[in-house]
């Protein structure tokens, strides 16, 4: 696949023009959309930078991390601290996705979306309140292995490292997470699932599939 060098500003700007005539295929009033890549890749940060876009050309979006659904702690790390196998399948609540999340954006929904339900840092409710979208307010769901739930995303962006340079980005601490990446590469292939693809080995210069 070929890729173009750019810039994360020009990026951010790009993509952002492109939601903006984005039309969910089952109607909803919400495009809902996905910012995937494993945490050393970083996409909350370009999440971050098309809301900005989007603000600044008047179109509301609301960014949503899924580490503000991780499962309680006791579930969580019920077969130890690094447990891949958990890792890759249990650590974040997609049932409070679904429910919390996108059961509101259906096109019978109300809009009102909880933007976050767990601190991961304390293990404890956020007790955020709702954030109503308005219509044809954006969805900006940021996270790793997202492509992997059949969550109704109407546009997907991979960001991509290679094996080298996640190994080299990942912090000592959470090197135990590298497997599940290697699998979700292999069961899911994002690069290729994804409709936009990002590589971003050299976080300076992040190159796109346009």
């Amino acid at each position: 696949m070929r890729l173009e060098a750019i810039t994360w500003e020009r990026l951010g700007d790009l993509l952002a023009h492109r939601l903006l005539d984005l039309e969910p295929a089952d109607g909803s009033p919400w495009p809902r959309v996905a910012f995937d890549g494993a945490p050393a890749a970083r996409p909350g940060e370009l999440a971050h930078l098309v809301s900005e876009a989007l603000r600044v050309r008047g179109r509301s979006s609301l960014v949503v991390s899924t580490e503000g659904f991780l499962r309680p702690a006791s579930l969580r790390l019920e077969y130890g601290h690094q447990d891949v196998e958990a890792y890759y399948d249990g650590w974040f609540d997609t049932g409070a996705l679904w429910r919390e999340v996108f059961g509101p954006l259906e096109p019978d929904g109300d809009g009102r979306v909880l933007p976050d339900l767990r601190d991961p840092a304390t293990d404890r409710a956020t007790r955020s309140p709702y954030v109503q979208l308005p219509h044809d307010g954006i969805l900006l769901l940021h996270g790793p292995l997202l492509l992997r739930h059949w969550f109704p995303f109407d546009l997907s962006v991979h960001v991509l490292l290679s094996p080298g340079a996640l190994r080299r980005r990942t912090p000592e601490a959470e090197q135990w997470t590298l497997p599940a990446f290697a699998r979700y590469e292999s069961e899911v292939d994002p690069a290729t699932a994804a409709g936009v693809l990002v590589r971003a080995d050299d976080p300076r210069h992040p190159a796109w599939n346009g």
